[in-house]
């Protein structure tokens, strides 16, 4: 369960959406009254539904993974092991009163829906409450759930499958692309393990607007098409303390290619040396071969026409590919400051999306450590780590499709492609971000690291600095230079920003002991704590030490010095740029434009979860649906989608507020805003 923390209480993250949908040519028609769940106070009324009918139910399923790989032959519906299959079919528990939070049209036109005619919004919020909260069976769905495993945290739990989600079927659109659909959160399955199935609104509005985010940043993800709240509770102990409260089940509509994993194929795995555990289907090379036909066949189709004779070069192609689609997927992530938080092999994409959003996070000041998930006490999941990890993750793909492809060739593979394709895929999309369009040079990589470390230096903003970057001229005039520093020092860490964030986190007493004991016992400490969690106590503790000596005024100067530095090196590089070009005026708006479109002004920041939230588990959906609005344009300029206009002096003073923690309503900051000092005190769990 993710959960956003401040101040004893929990935020989850906006999703908003346009409201209506429909197949093409779609028209009203009759339906049976619905179930007596779906018809309790407050849920969608019969009448309503049945306007709608044809519109949800015109969906075309052809749901040819569970007529590829094998189906469980049991239908209990308890938490079990389940071995010899990839499937074990199940039914979505019906929930209270259903009603639409938010839905995606941009999402849902994947399924051939389009925006629904004038009127008809109401009726399609009905139907689509109803059916994507499981309360109705679309005709044609088949639901199943999933059964693979996973190294979590780095090792092998055993099998863990859909806990939560619920496979619906295929849906084929009118142009002959193939959508599996699921349901998140639709109840128990047989591996649920000691759960309930469920997820609740925090979590499920996570899942939705960050989904569709980061579609709209233009990487590989998993989409959202709704989320539906309900009136069914259960109980979650929020922060963990002993203290549950009853919470709404809340059900996601996810729409990918395929939601198989890189723990799809570790269903295979003998006893693990480490942990004891085994994969439920042990053994059982047919089903791998099963699996890989079918993956192989449906989602990488060249590959399988290229070498259709030869089942050991057509694995190798196949593991190439997605060793080169993860690559690109880190890279996009570490070029906007995304942190996934839980990146087991379970949570690892066969096709290379982001896939599994929990306690994920945006960096707003720029920390290459930067851990997003309060659970992750060991940093393994750090932001300057994703792409080891996704490495590390792959590794035990190729383990897993062992006899099909030997390691020695999968391992060849992943050394040869895996960092080459990071490194180029990242430096091509950074020259981007910076305005480098026309040259590539070989020390643009230290360019960009230097950038880097002057942002970590002066607590830089990562999204701002980047997108304030296309309005720096180049310019020599000393007095355009010192307000463009002026304008990026708005974006570096306040003097109690940065107070919070080197605030020493062990009692005194305690790390006396813990070094006493490293040096004394190193056995013993090495099982109570680590060598690295104690060095960075002690940097934290000089860091916090010396910000006591330092004054605002310091602070300003030091962060201008730095900037400036670092801006005369980007001016040279432009001047090279220059150089290469007959018009400067024409090459600068190229820039400008290429810069803006790769650099956002909008990302899914926790300081914007706080109100949309709070708002939406008092059953005000609205700020949930604004804020959706607004990333699904994230380059634009304008912010005439926010809850509040903004002027450009008065966006300014508030930008200074927050900087120098002035207090200001949260709900007049704009959403391309620094957050304010509270949102450091947010923890995602």
């Amino acid at each position: 369960m993710a959960a956003v923390l401040r101040s004893g209480r929990c935020f989850l993250l906006p999703s908003s959406g346009p409201r209506g949908l429909r197949p093409p040519g779609c028209c009203s028609g009759a339906m049976q009254e619905p179930p007596p769940l779906a018809a309790r106070p407050g849920s969608p009324g019969p009448g309503a539904a049945a306007a709608a009918a044809s519109c949800l139910g015109a969906l075309r399923f052809d749901n040819r993974a569970l007529r590829s790989l094998p189906l469980d032959p049991s239908e209990e519906n308890v938490p079990r092991q389940v071995p010899g299959a990839c499937f074990s079919r199940v039914r979505p528990s019906p929930v209270q009163s259903p009603r639409l939070v938010a839905l995606s049209l941009p999402a849902l036109a994947l399924l051939g829906l389009e925006p629904p005619a004038a009127g008809a919004l109401e009726e399609l919020e009905a139907e689509a409450a109803l059916y994507f909260s499981g309360n109705r069976l679309l005709p044609g769905a088949e639901p199943a759930a999933h059964c693979y495993c996973g190294h979590q945290f780095g090792s092998f739990a055993g099998q863990l499958g859909d806990g939560a989600a619920m496979y619906l079927g295929e849906v084929l659109s009118p142009r002959g692309e193939r959508w599996e659909i699921q349901l998140k959160g639709a109840g128990l399955t047989p591996f649920s393990r000691q759960a309930d199935g469920r997820k609740v609104l925090r979590s499920s509005i996570r899942e939705f607007l960050c989904s569709e985010a980061m579609f709209h940043l233009g990487i590989p993800t998993t989409r959202a098409g709704t989320c539906v709240t309900s009136d069914s509770k259960v109980v979650r102990d929020i922060l963990y303390d002993g203290n549950p409260k009853n919470e709404r089940c809340t059900i996601v509509l996810r729409i990918a290619s395929t939601f198989i994993r890189f723990g799809s194929f570790e269903i295979f795995k003998p006893t693990d040396e480490h942990t004891g555990r085994k994969g439920p289907s042990v053994n059982r090379n047919d089903i791998r071969i099963q699996m890989l036909n079918y993956v192989i066949s449906t989602f990488y189709p060249e590959i399988q026409q290229a070498y259709s004779d030869n089942s050991v070069q057509r694995n190798a192609a196949f593991f190439r590919e997605v060793t080169k689609r993860t690559a690109r997927m880190v890279a996009e992530w570490q070029c906007v400051g995304f942190c996934h938080g839980v990146l087991n092999t379970d949570n690892m994409s066969i096709v290379g999306l982001t896939i599994d959003y929990g306690p994920f996070g945006f960096m707003d000041r720029y920390d290459p450590e930067h851990i997003c998930n309060g659970s992750d006490n060991g940093g393994r999941y750090a932001y300057n780590k994703q792409p080891e990890i996704c490495k590390w993750n792959l590794g035990k793909l190729a383990e897993a499709l062992v006899p099909e492809l030997p390691l020695e060739i999968s391992e060849l593979i992943l050394e040869e492609e895996y960092d080459a394709e990071f490194e180029r895929h990242y430096l091509q999309k950074m020259r981007k971000k910076l305005g480098l369009i026309h040259l590539e040079l070989e020390d643009d990589d230290k360019l960009v690291s230097e950038l880097l470390e002057t942002m970590h230096l002066t607590g830089g903003d990562f999204t701002n600095t980047f997108r304030l970057l296309s309005s720096f001229s180049g310019d020599l005039d000393p007095l355009k230079l010192e307000d463009f520093l002026e304008k990026i020092a708005m974006q570096c860490a306040s003097m109690e920003e940065l107070k919070v964030a080197f605030r020493p986190q062990m009692d005194p007493r305690q790390l006396s002991m813990m070094l006493m004991l490293a040096q004394s016992n190193p056995q013993l400490f090495a099982l109570i704590g680590t060598k690295a969690n104690i060095t960075k106590e002690l940097e934290r503790i000089d860091q916090f030490s010396k910000l006591q000596q330092l004054t605002a005024a310091d602070l300003l100067s030091r962060n201008k010095r730095h900037w400036k530095e670092w801006l005369q090196k980007y001016r040279v590089r432009l001047e090279k740029e220059i150089e290469s070009i007959s018009n400067a005026d024409v090459w600068n708006a190229e820039r400008v434009k290429i810069m803006n479109s790769n650099n956002p002004k909008y990302i899914l920041r926790n300081y914007i979860a706080q109100n949309a939230i709070e708002a939406a588990e008092n059953g005000d959906f609205t700020e949930v649906r604004e804020v959706l609005k607004c990333l699904e344009n994230p380059f634009e300029e304008t912010e005439g989608l926010a809850a509040v206009q903004e002027d450009q002096e008065e966006e300014e003073t508030l930008a200074a507020a927050a900087a120098t923690c002035a207090p200001v309503a949260s709900s007049r900051l704009p959403y391309s805003s620094k957050p304010p000092l509270w949102a450091s005190e947010l923890c995602v769990t």
